[in-house]
């Protein structure tokens, strides 16, 4: 495994990622930000925060496999909310949960989460990002 993730102490311990990330290997992998289509281009979960979530979380988990990583590789997420206030943060705690249990996974590596106006179109709530490292 390239990816070793560490809560050092004197920091916070987040539930939802780790806060450090140590990368040893040698192929960086970049996903493009995710956002909750299905394999034919249709939105999943139009207006629930957490089933868009969940499908952003299996479409890095499925660009994942296809370069032969998993989430243990991901050194890094990038999340990007609509409209984004800290009581969505449940819906999105939901979402990952449930996207875990299909992946067989705790996707918790750093992460920022950023607040944005809009995405790509109307109907996405959120969008995901990774880089992954491996050997």
């Amino acid at each position: 495994m390239a990816i070793t993730l560490v809560n050092p102490k004197g920091l916070p311990e987040i539930d939802a990622y780790r806060q450090v990330s140590i990368a040893s290997g040698s192929k960086l992998v970049f996903i493009a930000g995710q956002v909750a289509w299905h394999a034919d281009g249709v939105t999943v979960g139009e207006g629930d925060l957490a089933a868009q979530v969940e499908q952003c979380y299996l479409n890095i988990g499925t660009a994942l496999t296809e370069v032969g990583a998993s989430f243990d590789d991901v050194a890094k997420l990038t999340l990007y909310v609509v409209d984004w206030t800290p009581d969505k943060m449940p819906l999105l705690m939901e979402g990952i949960k449930r996207a875990a249990a299909k992946l067989g996974a705790a996707p918790v590596p750093p992460a920022s989460l950023l607040g944005v106006a809009a995405l790509d179109v109307p109907e996405h709530l959120v969008e995901i990002e990774a880089t992954a490292v491996i050997d």
